[in-house]
């Protein structure tokens, strides 16, 4: 099963499950609990830290949930909050939250780290897909930066961002071709 976002993430192949790391969670959880999927494929945007140009296509199986707090050490958590499936070099690490990053020095944290990009959803389509033992990915292509000028990327960029991830899962064969 192929699965997005939603809002201006909609695709006519993939069954969107919302915005936000709850959104997600919610539908998700509903989708596995009355119609469990074999696989899933999590397919959508991301932004950059840095390292990955606009309009890289990655593929992931590695997320966290790590808020700005952390980087101040003003903050802490009891949970889990990285989370890898079946990719023993963890790959591309996609963090996830609520919140779009907008500041050029705490990408250079996430970076630092080795996180490379953000997409709001990933961290609980992971955690929901361990959850019900169904074997999952991420394939995003990325938007925009994570600086002062996201969001006007991002709507800049996601009309040309959407036709790039369709032929990429086109040529692997993920989709039939669209017409």
């Amino acid at each position: 099963m192929i699965i997005s976002a939603g809002n201006e993430e909609i695709f006519s192949f993939a069954t969107p499950i919302g915005v936000g790391l709850i959104e997600s969670t919610i539908n998700l959880t509903r989708i596995c609990l009355f119609k469990k999927p074999d696989f899933l494929i999590f397919v959508g945007s991301a932004g950059s830290y840095g390292r990955l140009k606009i309009f890289d296509i990655v593929e992931s199986k590695s997320a966290s949930n790590i808020e700005h707090c952390f980087f101040k050490k003003k903050c802490y958590s009891p949970i889990e909050n990285m989370i890898s499936i079946d990719d023993v070099s963890r790959g591309t690490i996609i963090n996830s939250s609520n919140y779009i990053t907008t500041s050029s020095l705490i990408s250079k944290a996430y970076l630092h780290i080795g996180i490379d990009a953000e997409n709001m959803e990933f961290f609980s389509v992971l955690k929901v897909a361990k959850e019900f033992g169904i074997p999952v990915k991420g394939i995003f292509i990325i938007t925009n930066y994570c600086n002062e000028n996201a969001h006007n990327d991002y709507l800049t960029n996601i009309k040309i961002a959407k036709e790039k991830l369709i032929k990429y899962l086109e040529n692997k064969k993920i989709i039939k071709e669209i017409k």
